[in-house]
């Protein structure tokens, strides 16, 4: 996993509230067997219609994304983070997460920033006025920068870290290596084996 300490990059204004990860990546696009090629299908129902804002050319390239309350609600697939990281966004902002979605973004290394909902429409407002405005989500200082908006925002110190160190789940695992595979070379021959 990509360690995140600070990020800077433009963001998209997506003005919807209740977005389900079904709406981020539909249905038909989890018989994928690996982790990669999911952004081609992130919000593609909505892409179909011309006026949908990742369709705005001033808005290509952005890395963060602001997003209505409650993003993320729906099945718990991860495929819509991959998604989302497949697509090019290092950062999700929105007032509020379905708590699946949060723990598989904050999991793979997709920071999910939660900020009171006033902050996010001033962010929103901000990009959309001036979409090459850049926003720097800083995971050392616990805060969003932009513009005149700063806003601090609350992780605890374990993901924060994790997160710092790129580390997920293997990366943590793969830290007791050693200690794992000794073990493994005390255990008496006749028990089964990790392969």
């Amino acid at each position: 996993m990509e360690a995140f300490t600070i990020h800077t990059g433009r963001a998209v204004p997506l003005r919807r509230s209740n977005v389900d990860t079904d709406q981020i990546i539909p249905s038909e696009w989890l018989k994928r067997i690996e982790r990669t090629g999911f952004g081609a299908g992130l919000f593609s129902e909505w892409r179909a219609d011309p006026g949908f804002v990742l369709n705005n050319p001033a808005y290509s390239g952005a890395t963060v994304l602001v997003a209505g309350p409650d993003f993320g609600t729906g099945s718990s697939r991860e495929h819509a983070v991959w998604a989302l990281r497949d697509y090019g966004f290092r950062a999700v902002i929105s007032p509020r997460f379905a708590d699946i979605f949060r723990g598989n973004a904050l999991g793979t290394g997709l920071l999910a920033v939660v900020l009171p909902e006033q902050t996010v429409l001033a962010l929103q407002d901000l990009v959309a006025r001036e979409p090459a405005t850049e926003v720097t989500v800083d995971l050392a200082a616990r805060e969003v920068r932009a513009g005149d908006i700063t806003a601090p925002f609350e992780l605890d110190e374990f993901t924060r870290w994790r997160l710092m160190e790129g580390l997920d789940d293997v990366g943590l695992t793969l830290r007791h290596e050693s200690d794992i595979a000794r073990f493994e070379g005390e255990r008496p021959a006749w028990l089964p084996v990790t392969a």
